[in-house]
C-alpha cells in the first residue's frame, strides 16, 4: 500500500527548493542586471526593420544599439532617409544630419541588341551558375550577364531584367546593396541618387576590343575628360573617373561620348536666367563663365545665350546680388 507521506515528503522537498532558486534567480536579475539605456528602444523603433544591412551594421537592433552607445551617425539608414535621421537625431538631442541616397546603379549597357555572345547556354538560368561556365556567354568578360539573380534578392522590387540588361528602378531602390553582393560580374555599385552622369560601362580594355564585343561600351577615346572644363574627369585603366567633388553637373561629357556610355538625363539640365530689375552689370557672371554664354558690359543689363548655357552655376554662386537662377 502506498505510504502518501512518501510522496507529500518529495514533493514538499521540491517546491521549497523551487521557491528559493525563484527567489534567488529574481534577487539576482535584479541585483546583477546590466542597465539598458531606454533611448536603444526609442531609436529602434524609428526604424523601418528591413535589416538589410545598408547602414553597415547587422540589422535595426545593432545600428540602433551603435547609435546610443557608441555615437554612429544618425543618418545611416538609406531605406527610412531623412524623415528617420531626423527622428533619431530628436531622441539623441543631437542636430539632424542629412542623408545622401544612394541606390544601385548598373554600370553596363550590353544587352542582346549590342552586346555579342560566345557561345549558347543551356544549364540553370541564373547568373552565378552561368558564370562557372567561362565567365558567361557574352562576348565582353565584364558584361551583365542578364539572368534576374539580383531581382530575386531585392525586397523592393526595384530590379527588372530587360533584353538581357538588369534595369534599376531608382525609385524603389533603397540602397541596401544585397543586389551587389549577389552579382557575379560586379556590374553594380551604390551611386548617389542625384549623381548628373555615370560611366555605364567596366571593360578596362582597349577600344577595338571593346567594339569587337559590344558596340555601348566605353572605348576609352578620353573626349569627356577633354570637355569637361572644370577637370572633373580623369582616365584610369581606359575608363573615365568622375570627381563627385568637381562635377557641376554641366553634362557636357554625356553629350559628347560618341558611345554612350557616359550616361545621364540632357533633359534635366537648365540654363541661367537673369533677373534684369536685380543685375547691375557688375560683370561677375561674365568672367565666371566658361562656355561664352553671357554677355553684357561693366554697369549695363547681362544677358544669357541659353543655346551656350550648360547649368553649371558658378555664375549664380558669384552673383551678389542674387539676381541668377537655373531653371530647366
Amino acid at each position: 500500500m502506498i505510504n502518501i507521506g512518501d510522496i507529500l515528503l518529495p514533493a514538499g522537498v521540491l517546491g521549497s527548493m523551487g521557491v528559493v532558486f525563484g527567489a534567488g534567480l529574481a534577487y539576482a536579475s535584479k541585483k546583477l542586471a546590466v542597465p539598458v539605456d531606454e533611448r536603444i528602444e526609442k531609436v529602434r523603433n524609428c526604424l523601418p526593420g528591413a535589416g538589410c544591412g545598408a547602414c553597415g551594421f547587422t540589422g535595426c537592433d545593432s545600428y540602433a544599439a551603435a547609435v546610443v552607445n557608441d555615437g554612429a551617425p544618425t543618418n545611416c539608414c538609406s531605406v527610412g532617409g531623412d524623415g528617420v535621421a531626423k527622428q533619431i537625431a530628436e531622441i539623441m538631442g543631437v542636430e539632424a544630419q542629412a542623408t545622401t541616397k544612394m541606390v544601385a546603379t548598373v554600370i553596363c549597357r550590353g544587352d542582346s541588341d549590342h552586346c555579342k555572345t560566345k557561345y549558347e547556354y543551356d544549364g540553370l538560368m541564373e547568373c552565378r551558375a552561368m558564370f562557372l561556365a567561362s565567365g558567361g556567354d557574352k562576348s565582353c568578360k565584364f558584361a551583365c550577364l542578364g539572368l534576374g539573380s539580383c531581382a530575386k534578392v531585392c525586397d523592393f522590387g526595384a530590379i527588372t531584367v530587360e533584353n538581357r540588361l538588369v534595369k534599376v528602378d531608382a525609385e524603389k531602390c533603397h540602397g541596401c546593396g544585397k543586389c551587389i553582393e549577389v552579382c557575379p560580374k560586379f556590374v553594380l555599385r551604390l551611386e548617389p541618387y542625384h549623381a548628373p552622369s555615370v560611366i555605364r560601362c567596366r571593360a578596362v580594355e582597349k577600344g577595338k576590343a571593346v567594339r569587337e564585343a559590344c558596340t555601348a561600351g566605353c572605348i576609352g577615346c578620353g573626349k569627356c575628360a577633354k570637355l569637361c572644363k572644370f577637370e572633373a574627369i580623369t582616365i584610369e585603366n581606359n575608363l573615365p573617373v568622375v570627381d563627385r567633388t568637381k562635377c557641376v553637373g554641366c553634362l557636357e561629357c554625356v553629350k559628347g561620348c560618341p558611345t554612350g556610355a557616359m550616361s545621364g538625363d540632357l533633359n534635366n539640365r537648365k540654363h541661367a536666367v537673369i533677373k534684369e530689375d536685380l543685375c547691375i552689370g557688375c560683370t561677375l557672371c561674365t568672367r565666371q563663365c566658361r562656355f561664352d554664354a553671357i554677355t553684357g558690359a561693366l554697369k549695363e543689363k547681362h544677358t544669357v545665350d541659353a543655346s551656350k548655357c550648360v547649368g553649371c552655376g558658378l555664375c549664380a554662386a558669384k552673383c551678389p546680388k542674387k539676381a541668377i537662377e537655373l531653371v530647366k
